[in-house]
């Protein structure tokens, strides 16, 4: 009886009885899959056929009914994926929206400095993988407007040479002039925010589902072994093998195999305190949807700001920078217009119907609503394991339960949970001095996570390969110096530095998946899997 001492990830203590009965070199798991839908758990979470249990680590590693599935680990990798694939499709649609509306609306003059936008949105696409490690959002919005206000200044001014040194006296006074308005603080704000808190909390959704991976691959103690095999099977030497655990002599022993686990949630609910409070944030006021879907229109606004003050702006620049001189030949208003003249005509932007669809079919309230739920499902699960292990139909009530040597009432004191907690453990040989290294990396790992989705409750970002902080930028500009300077500043190139990375997935390093081994943690995350679907 030693094989079945435990079972892996997916098989419960309701369903071993059936496990031993069963014949070893057998195919099928029909009957497993029958005693576990008995019980109301989900059949996705059995095969049909046997498996190879090279995953086992008490149990035989031959033929096994038992996978490596975990409700809680696979809620949150799905959702993990549709918040990044909604993000990722959203930033493609704003593209698109902004190709398709602008070459209708100011047609060649747009297509001959399309690059531009299409670089400006290869750099947000970067950015939301990378973040601020990789590519400065401040610098890549800098350049971008920069970039837009010399070719448009140029437009406006097709008669005059402006060679380069001239129109960086131009750029170098952006702030002064405001030639678009208020439209690049704003933007510069609402992008910041939203792009902080959508890459945060995805981050978290991949960190949330990594630390359940990594807590279900700790091994059962030796200890441990020993206590569930005493509890489950002993009665059956005595031939009582419907005999169930007393509640209270359950609760000892899952206690004491889930000790280091259950250390686990006073960081863990701090950790999803922070998703919550993030969550808020991003269905509010750091909406990415709202954000990028009518970027189009505000990019739109800021030109036609530009078109309506460019006497105000160029005469503003020439007082400033200096008279500029006559082009050699500079073309006539009519050759202006045939090769695509200025921008002209107001801007359509897509109506809500027309606006294209993501592959995960949603919106961004409704991702938000639905994870809220689950993440408040999920506080406290690590401490209140051993309660939903120990309840229903795995225990007997009063005196008709096993504790342990008889059938009778069990009179030991319950301990509380952790590990500290179990020094007295009368079930459980514990050593509470040798905390399990890999929990304990998983706290940290938590701990961290929450300082960073804090960090972009506020709006700042932080990196998550050095740990810099980028603040937000602040709600009221400073004042704005005069346009009309003096003489002009030495002229020095315009250089912004954008160090380039690979960009690729976060979870990785030190949050890699390691190889799968039983554990009694993995058996009670299995016993919850209806409350998870």
């Amino acid at each position: 009886m030693k094989w079945i001492t435990l079972v892996s990830t997916v098989c419960t203590l309701a369903v071993i009885v059936v496990l031993a009965k069963a014949e070893p070199k057998s195919k099928s798991c029909n009957e497993v899959r029958l005693a576990y839908s008995s019980k109301g758990f989900n059949l996705n979470d059995v095969p049909n056929q046997g498996v190879n249990g090279a995953h086992l680590k008490v149990c035989p590693q031959g033929f096994s009914c038992c996978t490596l599935s975990s409700s809680l680990q696979s809620t949150f990798t799905q959702r993990h994926r549709h918040f990044d694939q909604f993000f990722r499709e959203l930033l493609e649609n704003s593209e698109r929206s902004l190709h398709d509306m602008f070459a209708r609306t100011y047609g060649l003059m747009y297509v001959n400095n399309a690059e531009l936008f299409r670089h400006f949105f290869q750099d947000l696409k970067r950015y939301y993988v990378s973040g601020g490690g990789a590519v400065s959002l401040d610098a890549v919005l800098a350049d971008f407007w920069a970039s837009l206000l010399e070719r448009i200044f140029r437009l406006m001014n097709v008669q005059y040479e402006f060679p380069d040194a001239y129109m960086e006296c131009v750029v170098r006074h952006t702030d002064q002039l405001k030639p678009f308005g208020d439209v690049p603080r704003k933007l510069r704000l609402q992008l910041t925010r939203a792009f902080v808190a959508a890459r945060t909390f995805t981050r978290g959704l991949s960190v949330m589902q990594e630390v359940v991976g990594k807590v279900s691959t700790v091994s059962a103690s030796p200890g441990c072994v020993r206590a569930a095999m005493k509890m489950l099977y002993c009665p059956y030497c005595s031939g009582q093998v419907a005999l169930k655990p007393c509640q209270n002599y359950c609760l000892n022993v899952l206690r004491g195999c889930l000790a280091n686990q259950a250390d686990l949630d006073s960081e863990w609910n701090n950790f999803l305190d922070a998703m919550l409070s993030l969550a808020e944030r991003l269905g509010g006021p750091f909406n990415f949807e709202s954000v990028m879907e009518p970027i189009d229109v505000k990019i739109s606004d800021a030109i036609m700001n530009m078109q309506e003050n460019s006497m105000q702006v160029s005469q503003k620049v020439f007082h400033g920078c200096g008279q500029p001189k006559l082009a050699a030949s500079f073309r006539s208003r009519r050759s202006l217009k045939e090769g695509g003249g200025a921008f002209t005509g107001r801007f359509r932007p897509y109506t809500p119907d027309a606006w294209p669809t993501t592959a995960a079919g949603t919106s961004l309230d409704r991702l938000v609503t639905d994870v809220k739920k689950k993440l408040k499902h999920a506080k406290k699960f690590w401490s209140t394991l051993p309660e939903r292990v120990c309840a229903g139909e795995q225990v007997a009530p009063g005196d008709e339960c096993w504790n342990g040597t008889a059938k009778s009432r069990y009179e030991s004191v319950v301990m509380g949970n952790g590990l500290a907690n179990q020094v007295s453990n009368p079930d459980v040989e514990v050593d509470i001095t040798k905390p399990d290294t890999v929990i304990r990396r998983q706290i940290a790992v938590l701990k961290e996570m929450t300082s960073w989705l804090k960090a972009a409750h506020s709006g700042n970002d932080i990196s998550f390969d050095t740990g810099e902080v980028t603040p937000a930028p602040p709600l009221i500009p400073a004042e704005d110096r005069d346009i009309y300077f003096s003489t002009p500043s030495p002229i020095n190139p315009r250089v912004v530095k954008v160090v380039h990375k690979e960009s690729g997935s976060e979870s990785g390093g030190a949050l890699a998946r390691g190889s799968a081994t039983l554990a009694l943690g993995g058996l009670a995350l299995a016993l919850l899997l209806p409350h998870w679907r």
